[in-house]
């Protein structure tokens, strides 16, 4: 009996260790029709997975399914776009449901390291709905497939990113390293769900009216009541942490349908701790913000209530107050004291024009320096009405003095402002000022900035602002950045506008500069290989909303290899574009103009490039030093030496380390070259070689023009001449950005200037030519045409001499008809104004053949009806006859002769 029990044992535990073993083979194919169909079945969407498999221990037990590199892309409005991607996807599920069920009970959903991209267009519709109604025409139902059934009793998920963006209200969320798990029976009308969640950075940032934004450390551990019914989720928690900024939080958030929900929900800080506050300003928190000595009564509460949807936002209050706050860190010297803040932030319905900001207060002394401000603003969107006074004297170093700033960040400067305006605010466009005033100063003296980012730091001298109700005038701004100093004056125009509303910001400046020198702005730090490669691969960034022009002096210029002198131009910056009008310079030996744009609307990875160039007289061997696209458009330049004026448009677009992407360029133009020579070009020295023609290897130029065009990669160049000692050359082909080269040169060359093994190239050709059939007599200039590939370091140069004996054989047929068509000509004259002694008819007949027939031509007497022209007739006969036995006399000793 024992030995049985034992035998049945062993045998169950080799089945289950069987199972265990091949269960992941078995099913894998199952699984992955099985997530097909579901995906078909219930999205709008494209998911793909690296693979699939099947794991008995993970959540024991429970049967664990799980897909690797999950990734859900949409379709349709969102195209493109990835919702939705995870390093590992988790559901567990029953094993009698998996194997032996109608349908599969999912029971806990885990993902890792997801990477979720929420976006809602400014029409109201998202990305995330994706899910299919039951009556969508393209459901995809397999009966032989098992549906899913959701008895989901946990969730989790680990080192989550999420990143959401609604355009309707320009607010972004990012959550960085978020944790979140929740448990509870989902299934059920009534039920509890335990929430618990961390993220090391929740960043929100809204660019509405009045902008703010803030980034905090959250921890919240929430239980909401659910009613399945109703699809209500209420909630009542003291357990919600920004950085040291604890919240009680108590209402109701309410699903209607997939863009509409409903919310009532209130809030309040339960400590009057100034530094709880305090900790919402990253700058602060994330310095030693524990040893930071802080005083004062704070007041924080608010609710948001309403309809969210499409069409509708809800309406939300929030107040402020801070009554005699300081704070002071124990090792740095000054305090800031006495700060007094009131703020009132109000909307009755969500509309975005009816919100009201009032800050009724702002006051604090820095080092016994005191700062005021205040201000109250409403009807931003219809009507922008602005209340606005600052009032106050700082010394910016004494930041530095207050608050910990990151390592090699320095500040310096005197600020004094008076400032005050009030009234409707006017648009550009609008000339009526009557209803806005505003007036007083802006004085910025001694200003300095230095940081890892700008070590060589920046200056400010002397700024000057002038506040008008027309506009800000800056009557002075004086600078320094690096071995730069510059100078500008100009206007703000809608500086309020800008503020408030998200209007570009329109200027106009004249800025004058000394000596811009790019070379020492773009240089790396050596010691610090990883932040310069960093700055090196970040393309300048075109900032958005602002509508600049700038006329623009500068006495020189420097970047990379090239070094100008003289410049002066209009830049035009609009809608994250710099556009370059009329740029004129000198350098390089001559002058050149530049016309063109930069943009990093479409990518800011990939900016896009338009120019055009005019220049005049430059230098081509410093040009193409001086700009990597001459030395790939136009290689050839590195062995030409002299002048030239060229004319070329290009776009394209560049790398994220501003180097062009050539695969992207495109344009066309042309080049002349003024005077100069060509040497050392590998493709001219070999054929140089190959006939031993020494005057190609050193070939004047001047006054050569052509014409060409770049497109993928390829440059085509149209024929072109050049005449060195009485050769003369036909060029024109393609080259590649990879200097490879496709060309055909069409050469004329004198006989006496072939070297030995050029003489005996003609030879080959005579002979050749005789074994044709044809007598061959070359003029004094042998024509032949040059193929040229391979490329220009590693030439493949091949003179054609089947061209050469056609050639010679068209040149000889062009001479016998010559000849031919002469003598006929001297016929007919004889036959107009025929000897007095009449011969015998005329018959001329002449043939040549090569690799054509020339066509034989005969001269006939015209026969006549009339019986009085018989005689004349037979005159004309016999003296043609007698003419025709003379031709053929001389005909043959011409063939002799050669």
């Amino acid at each position: 009996m024992k030995s049985k029990i034992l035998k049945i044992t062993g045998i169950t535990l080799l089945v289950l260790i069987t199972f265990i073993g091949t269960a992941p083979w078995l099913f894998k194919g199952k699984i992955t029709r099985l997530i097909t169909t579901q995906v078909n079945k219930n999205l709008r969407a494209h998911l793909n997975f690296t693979g699939a498999d099947i794991s008995l221990f993970r959540n024991f037990p429970k049967i664990t399914i799980g897909l690797d590199n999950l990734q859900v892309t949409c379709v349709g409005e969102f195209q493109g776009d990835t919702l939705l991607t995870a390093k590992r996807f988790d559901i567990a599920c029953t094993p009698g449901s998996l194997m032996f069920g109608d349908s599969i009970q999912i029971y806990s959903i885990l993902l890792n390291q997801p990477r979720f991209h929420g976006l809602v267009h400014k029409n109201g519709h998202s990305n995330w709905n994706i899910m299919k109604s039951e009556k969508d025409p393209y459901e995809n139902m397999d009966s032989s497939t098992k549906n899913l059934s959701w008895n989901i009793q946990r969730y989790s998920i680990y080192n989550g990113y999420i990143d959401y963006l609604d355009e309707r209200t320009d607010m972004h969320i990012v959550a960085v390293n978020l944790e979140h798990e929740g448990k509870g029976n989902l299934n059920s009308d009534l039920f509890t769900l335990k929430t618990k969640t961390t993220a090391d950075a929740v960043d929100f940032n809204f660019g509405g009216a009045i902008p703010y934004r803030v980034a905090a450390k959250t921890s919240i551990d929430l239980a909401f009541h659910v009613d399945n019914k109703t699809h209500t989720w209420s909630f009542n928690t003291d357990q919600i942490f920004f950085n040291e900024l604890k919240l009680h939080t108590e209402g109701f958030f309410q699903w209607v349908n997939d863009s509409s929900y409903s919310m009532n929900i209130k809030f309040k800080a339960p400590s009057t701790k100034f530094k709880n506050i305090l900790s919402m300003l990253p700058s602060v928190y994330r310095k030693d913000f524990a040893s930071i000595e802080s005083d004062g009564q704070v007041n924080f509460n608010g609710f948001i209530k309403g309809k969210y949807d499409e069409k509708h936002f809800p309406s939300y209050h929030t107040n402020l107050y801070v009554r005699n706050g300081s704070f002071k860190y124990p090792d740095l010297p000054v305090p800031v004291e006495n700060i007094n803040l009131g703020v009132q932030v109000d909307n009755p319905d969500g509309m975005e024009d009816h919100l009201t900001i009032n800050i009724s207060e702002a006051h604090t002394e820095i080092n016994h320096d005191p700062l005021d401000f205040h201000l109250f603003v409403k009807n931003l969107k219809s009507k922008p009405y602005v209340d606005l006074g600052f009032v106050g004297k700082l010394d910016l170093a004494n930041i530095a003095r207050l608050m910990k700033l990151d390592t090699g960040t320095r500040l310096g400067g005197i600020l004094t402002a008076d400032i005050h305006a009030k009234g409707d605010i006017p648009g550009i466009e609008n000339h009526k000022k009557e209803t806005f005033q505003s007036g007083g100063n802006f004085d910025l003296r001694d200003f300095s900035y230095t940081s890892s980012a700008y070590p060589g730091g920046f200056a400010l001298h002397e700024l000057l602002m002038e506040f008008s109700p027309k506009n800000v005038l800056v009557n002075e701004l004086k600078g320094q950045y690096y071995a730069t100093h510059f100078d500008a004056t100009g206007t703000l125009n809608n500086l309020f506008d800008f503020a408030l509303r998200n209007k570009p910001l329109n200027a106009r400046f004249d800025l004058k500069a000394d000596e811009i020198n790019l070379r020492e702005w773009m240089r790396t730090d050596e010691k610090d290989p990883l932040a310069s490669s960093v700055h090196a691969q970040t393309p300048l960034i075109v900032p958005d909303y602002i509508d600049f022009t700038i006329h623009a002096q500068a006495d020189k210029f420097h970047f990379d290899n090239l070094d100008l002198q003289n410049i002066s131009g209009n830049l035009a910056i609009s809608e994250q574009a710099v556009h370059l009008q009329q740029v004129r310079a000198n350098g390089l030996d001559g002058s050149i103009i530049i016309d063109g744009s930069y943009s990093t609307l479409e990518s800011r990875e990939n900016p896009e490039i338009a120019l055009t160039y005019d220049v005049k007289g430059l230098d081509v061997q410093k040009t193409f030093l001086a700009f990597n696209a001459v030395r790939r458009i136009m290689p050839v330049a590195k062995f030409i030496s002299g002048n030239l004026n060229a004319h070329m448009s290009l776009n394209g677009r560049l790398h994220d380390d501003m180097t062009s992407d050539l695969l992207t360029l495109q344009g066309d133009g042309n080049v002349e070259l003024l005077n100069g020579a060509m040497k050392d070009f590998g493709p001219l020295d070999k054929l140089a070689q190959l006939l031993e023609i020494v005057e190609l290897k050193d070939i004047p130029l001047k006054d050569v023009r052509t014409d060409f065009s770049f497109k993928n990669g390829r440059v085509i160049v149209s024929p072109f001449l050049v005449h060195t000692k009485d050769i003369d050359m036909g060029i024109g082909g393609t080259h590649g950005f990879d200097q490879s080269i496709d060309y055909d040169v069409n050469l004329i060359v004198p006989r006496n200037q072939l070297g030995s093994k050029g003489s005996m190239f003609v030879k080959n050709v005579v002979v050749q030519a005789a074994d044709k059939g044809i007598p061959v007599k070359l003029k004094d200039a042998v024509n032949m045409n040059v193929k040229m590939g391979g490329t220009i370091n590693s030439p493949d140069v091949k003179p054609d001499m089947n061209a050469v004996v056609d050639n010679a054989a068209s040149d000889l047929k062009k001479e016998v008809n010559d000849f031919v068509n002469a003598k006929l000509d001297s016929s007919r004259q004889q036959l107009r104004n025929p000897p007095a002694v009449a011969k015998k008819p005329l018959y001329v007949q002449a043939a040549y053949k090569s690799k054509g027939n020339v066509k034989s031509k005969k001269s006939t007497p015209h026969t006549h009806k009339s019986s009085a022209h018989a005689g004349a007739k037979k005159k004309h006969k016999k003296a043609g006859k007698n003419y025709s036995t003379s031709l053929k006399r001389e005909k043959s000793t011409a063939s002799n002769n050669r």
